[in-house]
């Protein structure tokens, strides 16, 4: 009992700190300091204000940095007589900036921000695609980013009744970084599924029907003249935190299927949300911009709407954060406007069509942000097709060894029912979700980096072991292409065949990984170099064959 009693007060010492957003009000001639990759904002007291819409004041400013580059960054309106203007220096030095505003007071406001090196070893910039692999992410200051998403839709709900610290925010955030996840895929906001969910969740893990909406008044009766600067104050508080755990915010800024009230498409009141998303959280470094969850599948907007608002997000974001619609209906017929593709696939073909997009989309990343793998939790929500978790895994495994970044979903968090505290050690009420399975896939990627791999595609036949285009007889390879091939060998395998090319050295070794517990057998010298028959000592489960080849 003594030792329950001190991992309970150790959970919730870790789980109850607060955010630490730098905010600073403004002072003529007064220096400003952050580091690079930190966000600041700048408080701006505009007095007296006309009398037109607040959130259509201009308001930014222009910031140099020093390599004498300078880069325009919209403020926004903060409630009050307040405007901020937030900004995240990618550069150490000073950065002087001048204000500019359509309102007297605000406008030719001179400062300057200082910013020291980075020490944070979980921040890394933003996350952008590889130079030197353009299939693959890395972070700004080219630390590899194999991406792992955890969809968490709600977690802007957590905490929004707590002012003073994010309790649930951290604690589930907290499980998340624990196991691997790197990032999570969010609404701005929601109110309701369209489907039914369980009537026996807990008041307290459930989301739905917010009495709130990022507009004024109510989802019911909205004020769309008008945002809910109050909401918006609370969404720092959560982006900042994934921000300060080295997680990055794959931000949703539309969602049709959850029962918001929106207004109309290209209205004054759309452009305005839309713009003030942009113009807030483009100074997060770990923003992924997304415009709109499943985005052309409710008859709610067309193509040339999402290319419209791609436009507004480009000219707006200074920082240049990546762009993608959870849609492959969208992003396979304009693939020139987004930085990767999002794809949703639930066939059981999944590696195969999964090769499929890589192959096709070989200038840009692609993800499969959504593989109908659903892992079930206590309270039923949508299902998909898939549950089981050991399933779950292999799919997101099949999805990575076609060179495509899965995703992962857990019912009783990815929707409007949130278990927050499931991986608490005194949550004993309810089976725990396998979070852990994703760590050993975050391990093996780190240990093999993903972004010098690349799938291999198959001959049709494999009634012949001469040539190496085939690599194996079955399971599926991902290379360097000189000396490392991993295979993953679906449960269903009894062996596997590989033929790689015989090393000078004539040595090979193998090993085997095992994606459910993360072990690692030891290296033992192969037999007959290039050409040899592997069993997985783990019979019955999928596994990951480690071939390398001696030089």
């Amino acid at each position: 009992m003594k030792h329950l009693i001190t991992l309970s007060a150790l959970w919730l010492f870790l789980y109850s700190t607060a955010p630490a957003q730098k905010r600073l009000v403004f002072s003529p001639g007064k220096r400003v300091s952050t580091t690079v990759y930190q966000p600041v904002d700048i408080v701006f007291d505009a007095g007296k204000l006309p009398s037109t819409n607040p959130f259509d004041i201009t308001f930014g400013a222009t910031v140099t940095n020093s390599s004498n580059q300078s880069d325009t960054i919209y403020g926004f309106y903060n409630g009050g007589k307040e405007f901020v203007l937030r900004f995240n220096p990618t550069k150490q030095g000073d950065h002087p900036f001048q204000t500019f505003s359509t309102v007297k007071k605000l406008s030719a406001l001179k400062g300057v921000i200082r910013a020291e090196a980075n020490t944070d070893s979980d921040i890394h910039g933003r996350v952008k695609v590889s130079a030197s692999a353009p299939q693959k992410f890395e972070y700004q200051d080219g630390t590899p980013y194999f991406a792992l998403p955890f969809e968490l839709d709600w977690l802007f709900a957590l905490d929004i009744d707590n002012p003073s610290a994010l309790p649930k925010t951290t604690e589930i955030v907290q499980a998340v970084k624990e196991n691997g996840f790197n990032q999570i895929v969010m609404n701005v906001y929601a109110y309701e599924t369209s489907w039914k969910t369980d009537a026996t969740t807990p008041r307290q893990y459930s989301y739905k029907d917010p009495p709130y909406t990022v507009f004024g008044g109510t989802n019911e009766k909205p004020d769309f003249t008008s945002l809910n600067v109050s909401f918006f104050k609370h969404f720092d508080r959560v982006i900042q935190y994934v921000h300060e755990r080295g997680i990055v915010a794959h931000v949703m800024i539309y969602v049709w299927n959850k029962k918001v009230n929106w207004p109309a498409m290209y209205s004054a009141e759309d452009n305005r949300y839309y713009d003030y998303i942009i113009k807030r959280y483009q100074a997060y470094p770990n923003v992924i911009w997304d415009v709109s969850k499943e985005a052309l599948d409710y008859g709610r907007c067309d193509i040339p709407y999402i290319n419209e608002r791609i436009e507004r997000t480009r000219k707006l974001d200074a920082y240049h954060h990546l762009v993608t619609v959870h849609d492959y209906e969208y992003c396979s017929r304009e693939p020139d406007r987004v930085d990767f593709i999002s794809i949703q696939n639930w066939r059981p073909d999944l590696y195969s069509l999964s090769l499929e997009a890589y192959l096709k989309h070989s200038n840009k990343p692609v993800m499969n942000i959504e593989h109908g793998g659903y892992e079930e939790g206590p309270f039923s929500t949508f299902t998909g097709n898939y549950t089981n978790a050991e399933v779950c895994l292999e799919r997101t495994y099949a999805c990575v060894f076609a060179g495509v970044y899965g995703s992962y979903y857990w019912q009783n968090t990815s929707w409007d029912i949130v278990i927050h505290d499931i991986m608490n050690p005194n949550q004993t009420a309810f089976r725990k979700p396998r979070f852990d399975y994703y760590k050993h896939l975050q391990q093996l990627f780190s240990t093999y980096e993903f972004a010098k791999l690349s799938p291999h595609k198959p001959k049709l036949t494999t009634n012949s072991k001469e040539g190496f285009d085939n690599l194996a007889f079955s399971g599926y390879a991902l290379t360097d292409n000189k000396a490392l091939y991993l295979y993953y060998v679906p449960k269903d395998n009894y062996s596997i065949w590989t033929n790689i090319p015989k090393p000078p050295s004539g040595e090979v070794t193998s090993s085997w990984f095992n994606i459910f517990t993360g072990e690692t057998t030891p290296e033992v010298k192969a037999k007959s170099g290039g050409f040899g028959m592997y069993q997985s000592p783990w019979k019955g489960q999928s596994a990951v064959l480690i071939l390398k080849a001696g030089q």
